[in-house]
C-alpha cells in the first residue's frame, strides 16, 4: 500500500505470488462478485443470516478498519444527522451541479453515471428534500426535482445499520476503509445481503464531527451502511474495460 511517496496517487502495487488453492470462503466471495452492487431500493423483510454481522466485523478488522453496529438510539441519531447533511447538500450549488453531471435520465445511452431506475423522483429543485422512508437514512437527491427518477420508494427498513471507522484519518486509512468496504460487501452479497451506502454526513466537516461525537465513535467515521436482504436489482451501465486501462 502507498509504496512511493513521490506518487501519492499510486495506491498499491500488486504482484503475482506462488499458486495456492482457493478456500471455500474465497470461492464463495468470488462467485458473489458479479451480483455485488450498491443498493438504493427497497429491502425485503427477511432477517439477515445468523452470524453474518460478526463475520462482516471480522472482515473490517482484517483490513485495518472497524465496523460498529448501531443500536436503536444510535440509528435515530444517525438519521437526524443524515437529514441535516441532505438538506445542506440540497442548498449547495456545487454539489447540485456535480449530481446533475453524473445522473442520467431514462433512455440515456451513456455508459456511466446513475441511471433513472436507480434513484427516486424528488420534490422541485429548490424545495426541501422528501422525508426518507421510515427507519432509513436520508439519501442523496439524484433527481434534483426533475421528476426523472423511476425507483419506487418504500419497502422494509434495513435489518441493520452500521458505521465504518478507522483509527486515524489519512490516505492509508482511507485506503484501508475502501478495502474493508469491498471485502464486506462481497461477503454480504454471497448471502444476497446488500448495503445502502451513505457518505453525505462525511462530506461536511461540522456534520462529520457531530457524527463522531453523537455516536461516541473511537475513530474517524468513513462510511454509513444499511444492510438488508434484496433479491433483484436492474443492472447499471458500465464503461468497457479498455476505457479504464492504460
Amino acid at each position: 500500500m502507498l509504496p512511493d511517496r513521490r506518487q501519492p496517487d499510486l495506491l498499491a502495487r500488486v504482484r503475482l505470488g506462488r499458486e495456492v488453492p482457493l478456500e471455500h470462503g474465497e470461492w464463495a466471495m468470488l462467485a458473489a462478485v458479479p451480483h455485488r452492487h450498491t443498493h438504493r431500493g427497497a429491502f425485503s423483510p427477511e432477517p439477515l443470516p445468523a452470524g453474518l454481522l460478526p463475520g462482516l466485523q471480522h472482515d473490517a478488522i482484517a483490513e485495518g478498519a472497524t465496523l460498529i453496529l448501531l443500536d436503536q438510539a444510535g440509528q435515530a441519531r444517525m438519521r437526524r444527522l443524515a437529514t441535516v447533511a441532505a438538506r445542506w447538500q440540497q442548498r449547495n450549488a456545487s454539489v447540485r451541479a456535480e449530481l446533475a453531471r453524473w445522473t442520467r435520465e431514462e433512455g440515456s445511452p451513456e455508459r456511466d453515471g446513475v441511471p433513472a431506475h436507480a434513484y427516486p423522483a424528488s420534490l422541485p429543485a429548490w424545495g426541501e428534500p422528501a422525508e426518507p422512508p421510515a427507519g432509513k437514512l436520508a439519501e442523496r437527491d439524484f433527481d434534483l426535482g426533475r421528476g426523472a427518477g423511476r425507483l419506487e420508494p418504500g419497502g422494509a427498513p434495513p435489518a441493520a445499520s452500521a458505521v465504518l471507522i478507522t483509527v486515524a484519518d489519512g490516505p492509508a486509512d482511507w485506503l484501508r476503509a475502501g478495502q474493508a468496504l469491498n471485502r464486506m460487501l462481497i461477503h454480504a452479497a454471497g448471502s444476497w445481503v446488500f448495503a445502502a451506502l451513505n457518505t453525505q454526513p462525511m462530506e461536511s466537516a461540522p456534520v462529520r464531527a457531530l457524527v463522531r461525537d453523537r455516536l461516541r465513535l473511537p475513530g474517524a467515521p468513513q462510511m454509513l451502511l444499511e444492510f438488508g436482504r434484496a433479491h433483484t436489482a436492474p443492472a447499471t451501465a458500465r464503461r468497457p474495460a479498455e476505457d479504464l486501462l492504460s
